[in-house]
């Protein structure tokens, strides 16, 4: 629901009305406009009487709002959102880049690569922590001794971290030693984690799910969005098609539609949506020429090596390449 104000109302009058609108548990995004002020409610709007509301002589009309998402969506918020994380500006006309490895595998790894990647112009450390894999054979990470890894590498560099959380056990952890909080594709629709983690005022980076559409991306970033105190962006890392080709599909086309539907900063991961070094490249640069604020990366000094995910990790030296080609083509895209 939108509440539209008359250019006559007072402050104490808005004031008001939103006092009262916050008490029935709703959350309440203010729009101002040229002429006019618009108030945007999420949450459960039944309780409210239109024609309660539009006894306010201040109230002009009441619009109701379609879309299954509110705080996502950009009829509540018209422009576009820039996030300030760490000295670093996410969206707005920008362009960030988080790279690093799948998986922290030891101090002497993470610290070469966050080198590495921050030489080449990294904006962000990216490195997990905590891997949820397929296989329970799998490598599963090293855990809180993976955090003090990165936090490690962060100290020795400079470079904001990444990574990715799993469960509700480490919200504490994550909000006093991460500069970004990752949801990854399987905990997209984790709803309880998804609203303890909107709690922690850190920023969000909510990848979307494996076989998830885009509005049900959105309604999930409006679980984060609704406790009122983490900014957030969204992350297109492909999703599960009948094409074998790929271990994904990287969906190019998410890009526009967000940028359409959404004001939050969307970020691409090329290298889970393809699977392929080899791909991650080409498909970078097409994300930068779609309009992406910005890209996620996994690059591993030995891919060989890796503990997880080396078929998709490009080297340090693909990665600084990229990263010199990657302003060309977004230059080229703004012509």
């Amino acid at each position: 629901m939108i509440i539209i104000l008359r250019p006559t109302a007072e402050e104490w009058q808005v004031a008001s009305l939103r006092e009262d609108l916050s008490g029935r548990g709703l959350v309440i995004q203010e729009i101002v406009g040229e002429s006019t002020i618009m108030l945007g409610l999420a949450g459960d709007t039944s309780m409210l009487s239109e024609d309660s509301l539009m006894r306010h002589e201040f109230v002009e009309r009441i619009l109701k709002v379609s879309e299954p998402y509110k705080l996502a969506g950009r009829r509540f918020h018209p422009q576009d959102s820039a996030l300030e994380i760490a000295g670093r500006t996410v969206g707005g006309g920008g362009f960030t880049v988080m790279a690093g490895p799948c998986s922290v595998e030891s101090e002497e790894q993470i610290l070469s690569i966050a080198r590495d990647v921050k030489e080449s112009g990294a904006d962000f450390l990216r490195g997990g922590a905590f891997k949820p894999r397929s296989s329970p054979y799998s490598f599963q990470g090293l855990g809180l001794g993976g955090l003090e890894l990165l936090k490690i590498a962060k100290e020795k560099t400079g470079l904001p971290i990444v990574t990715e959380i799993m469960s509700l056990d480490y919200v504490d952890a994550f909000e006093r030693d991460v500069d970004i909080i990752q949801i990854g594709a399987r905990n997209m629709q984790n709803f309880p984690l998804l609203r303890e983690v909107g709690k922690t005022n850190k920023p969000v980076l909510l990848k979307r799910g494996l076989s998830s559409t885009i509005d049900e991306m959105l309604q999930a970033a409006d679980y984060v969005l609704t406790a009122g105190k983490s900014p957030l962006m969204l992350c297109e890392r492909g999703i599960r098609t009948f094409e074998t080709a790929t271990r994904n599909t990287l969906d190019l086309s998410a890009v526009p539609v967000l940028k359409k539907k959404s004001h939050l900063p969307v970020i691409v991961d090329p290298s889970h949506g393809t699977g392929y070094w080899d791909l991650v490249y080409p498909m970078a640069l097409a994300a930068a020429a779609a309009g992406a604020d910005g890209l996620m990366i996994e690059v591993h000094n030995q891919p060989a090596k890796a503990l997880c995910d080396g078929q998709q990790s490009i080297t340090p030296f693909l990665f600084e390449r990229l990263m010199r080609k990657v302003e060309k083509v977004r230059a080229a895209a703004m012509d």
